[in-house]
């Protein structure tokens, strides 16, 4: 009797671990399977990531038209897939746009704001290279699951944004942040000036995004820097590091165009509060520690999520070789999550950002030789990187 009460307690731990499994990362399937290295979204905790997605039909062929036409496709799809989650567009707390030229912001606005005519979610929205000839607009997203809270942050005294996004979204204990840029919060007026001062508002006026969700930049997990020109990027880090003097968070940086020739960065933020956080070095790859950055963390670990940074894989032997370089950048990204207690089937969400989308069938090969199954979110923009010989950046997140 004793045995069989173990054995039944045995199989109650293996199945409440395999639920709890399902919850942490859950693959939403939705509309027809392309066999694409990616899944359409994942839902991890209270979250749903939903891939970059594009103004695809059921044929996977761009639908015709211009900017007003494809955002309000995309839009349609990616609701389709919040609703196969359970979720809605209601619910979306962070949205990155990427737009193949900025010339397309106003018309992309213009139905953007229809789909949200009330609190909007957090936004970043940049111009890039995108995979299909023919796409003009592609948005991926993060949204609330059903039942979570989902409460605007808006810091008091700011004037309502210029544009149809929120400051920040705060659910439980995770605060999403728009891209902010040098803007005067008072009147909403651009600020010019050097990459330095550019860095500084953003900073401040990001301090206060956080001070009215009731945290402040210590609690940051991950960061986006994206700036118009790589001569930029050393100061850039200069100033960035400034406000970030200890354990700073994990970052990718890469060159994108924003949405006025005034700005010359934009900067986007997490920001968890309370969770036990923890920061990661990438180890070498015979082993021994790696060597921190004073710019950024590999990774951050905050409770059951770990961010890691964008890594590159380029070296002195792979110069040229986009598949090699894929895969020493996973390599390194291999060792991250091993460091921090994670596997490869954990993976939830990433960005790949590559200079030349000539490479993308090339990154594609290696990248599914460590992904085969259950694929992580993923959005795939064309930018320039920070590393001259760097073919591809990758940016991962992970939940347990």
């Amino acid at each position: 009797m004793r045995r069989s009460m173990v054995v039944m307690a045995a199989v109650v731990l293996s199945l409440t671990l395999g639920q709890a499994f399902q919850r942490s990362k859950q693959v939403i399937r939705a509309g027809p399977d392309f066999k694409l290295p990616f899944s359409p979204a994942v839902k991890a905790g209270n979250f749903i990531y939903v891939s970059g997605t594009l103004a695809t039909d059921d044929a996977g062929k761009i639908v015709p038209g211009d900017a007003r036409a494809q955002t309000k496709q995309v839009l349609e799809n990616i609701s389709k897939i919040l609703q196969s989650g359970g979720s809605s567009l209601e619910n979306a707390a962070s949205v990155n746009v990427y737009l193949r030229t900025i010339a397309d912001f106003p018309a992309m606005n213009e139905v953007y704001q229809t789909f949200w005519p009330r609190d909007p979610p957090a936004r970043t929205t940049i111009s890039g290279k995108l995979v299909l000839p023919d796409a003009l607009v592609e948005i991926s997203m993060v949204a609330v699951a059903k039942g979570g809270e989902r409460k605007v942050i808006h810091p008091p005294g700011w004037l309502k944004a210029p544009l149809p996004y929120s400051y920040g979204i705060l659910s439980g204990d995770t605060l999403f942040m728009a891209g902010l840029v040098s803007r005067n919060i008072k009147d909403n007026q651009p600020i010019a000036g050097e990459i330095k001062d550019q860095v500084k508002v953003v900073m401040e006026n990001g301090s206060e995004i956080l001070k009215a969700a009731g945290m402040n930049l210590a609690d940051v997990a991950t960061a986006r820097v994206f700036i118009t020109d790589t001569a930029l990027f050393q100061e850039m880090n200069t100033t960035y590091r400034t406000w970030f003097a200890k354990d700073p968070p994990a970052r990718a940086t890469v060159v994108a165009g924003l949405v006025s020739p005034q700005y010359k960065v934009e900067i986007t933020m997490l920001a968890v509060k309370g969770a036990q956080r923890e920061v990661l070095t990438t180890p070498n790859a015979d082993g021994s520690p790696g060597q921190a950055n004073p710019n950024l963390s590999s990774a951050v670990r905050v409770g059951g999520r770990l961010y890691l940074s964008g890594m590159l894989g380029n070296n002195a032997a792979n110069s040229g070789d986009i598949r090699a370089q894929t895969r020493e950048t996973l390599a390194r990204v291999g060792r991250t999550l091993k460091t921090a207690g994670f596997e490869w089937s954990q993976v939830i969400d990433g960005v790949v950002y590559l200079p030349d989308l000539q490479n993308f069938a090339g990154m594609n090969e290696a990248y599914r030789e460590i992904f085969s199954a259950d694929f992580p979110a993923r959005a795939t923009i064309g930018t320039g990187l920070v590393a001259p010989d760097g073919l591809v950046e990758i940016m991962f997140a992970a939940a347990k």
